[in-house]
């Protein structure tokens, strides 16, 4: 009996309130369509249904397509249970649908194309392993990108605002939501509020919103902007005065917001030990970012698969005996932004010393530069050295160390 004859092979298409499985054998003839509801309490269910279509020496194997999102429950539940689970990459099944005389789109359909994968990709398909540590982490980082987000949209509501109050408002301060800036801006948001304010009451202002760190000065040359700029009151001034305080206490919101999300990621990513920010440019949001695409680093034989997985990998393409090797445009493409971000900082020199931030990968671009590669092909070198030491640094749990010969030069 051939392996694949063992087995029956439940495909699983994944919704927040319900999934469909459909159920074939080897020969991909359907054996059975099976509703649930997505939640704990109707997985065992589930597996007595299945258990009811297993005849004598055939096992289960299950296919899901989002084990990480709404899949995530039902592939915990049945790998906790000893169950095979598979994770099947969307693009497969897309391609599955497509293959068809009559494209069709059904979640009936949906799990079938993925059981069919099943069946043909079995050896090829990696096992579901869900991790609550990596899990937990990728959630934080999804949590930080959104309030990045939101705050950058709400810093050009701020910007909006504050043309129309203070025309000169940017010579004000070096940012325009810092600590002492928010402040400024939540007690003064608009010239009226500075009337019958003395130079005196500003300057003691500034230097409790800012620790000291504002003198007479910058108080004195922010009345003098505001003077030169004239009058800028208009009609419902108060309900203009309203939107920048408003904007203000959400920005506020934002950071210490953000601020707890960071200490929560800081106590999860101590439980991994890695140590990624020993390596210049990589700080504790860069490392969970890396962890968070990454997951498990072990899921990876080598470092090559991480670098295709990157899509930093080239490919070859080929026919008739010719070909060429090309760049990626697939793989996963956060973290391969990632990576690319990461080499542009390793060949970074400092404004004022000029001294390379990492003298090895500094010297490493040069010398690419002068074999004739573009700066865009010298950063994808770097990026397949970077994804080396990473996957080194993730795998053994070391630390990052510039060699001494290179230092010394």
């Amino acid at each position: 009996m051939h392996e694949k004859q063992k087995h029956i092979y439940v495909g699983v298409d994944l919704h927040k309130q319900h999934h469909v499985a459909v159920i074939i054998n080897c020969w991909q003839e359907k054996l059975d369509e099976i509703k649930l509801e997505n939640k704990p309490s109707a997985f065992s269910t589930f597996l007595l249904d299945i258990d009811k279509l297993i005849d004598d020496g055939l096992t289960p194997v299950f296919d899901l397509e989002d084990v990480g999102g709404y899949g995530r429950s039902l592939a915990q539940f049945l790998t906790d249970h000893g169950q095979v689970v598979k994770e099947v990459n969307p693009a497969l099944s897309y391609s599955e649908r497509k293959s068809h005389m009559t494209t069709q789109k059904s979640d009936s359909w949906d799990a079938e194309c993925v059981a069919r994968i099943l069946v043909n990709k079995l050896d090829q398909l990696p096992d579901a392993k869900p991790h609550d540590l990596y899990w937990s982490i990728q959630q934080l980082v999804t949590r930080r990108n959104a309030l990045v987000k939101a705050q950058g949209a709400l810093k050009n509501q701020l910007h909006i605002q504050l043309s129309h109050h203070y025309p000169s408002y940017k010579k004000f301060f070096s940012e325009i939501d810092g600590k002492t800036a928010l402040a400024f801006w939540k007690r003064y948001p608009s010239p009226s509020c500075l009337e019958s304010i003395t130079l005196q009451e500003l300057t003691t202002f500034l230097l409790e919103a800012s620790n000291n760190t504002c003198s007479v000065k910058k108080a004195n040359d922010i009345l003098k902007l505001v003077k030169e700029d004239g009058r800028t009151a208009k009609e419902h001034q108060e309900t203009r005065d309203f939107l920048v305080r408003s904007i203000v206490r959400d920005i506020t919101f934002k950071k210490k917001e953000m601020n707890y999300v960071e200490g929560e990621l800081k106590q999860l990513m101590s439980l991994l030990d890695f140590q990624l920010n020993s390596m210049p440019g990589i700080d504790l949001v860069t490392a969970s970012a890396l962890i968070a695409e990454i997951g498990d680093v072990r899921r990876f034989p080598n470092a090559n698969k991480l670098a295709r997985f990157a899509g930093i990998a080239p490919v070859y393409f080929g026919s008739g005996g010719k070909g060429k090797e090309q760049k990626s445009k697939q793989g996963n493409r956060a973290l391969h932004a990632l990576f690319y971000n990461l080499s542009v900082q390793q060949v970074q020199v400092a404004k004022g010393s000029k001294l390379p931030r990492n003298p090895v990968f500094h010297a490493y671009y040069q010398r690419k530069l002068k074999e004739g590669k573009t700066k865009g092909q010298a950063l994808v070198c770097i990026m397949r050295r970077l994804v080396n030491i990473v996957y080194g640094m993730m795998k053994h749990k070391t630390a990052y160390e510039l060699p001494i010969e290179q230092e010394k030069k």
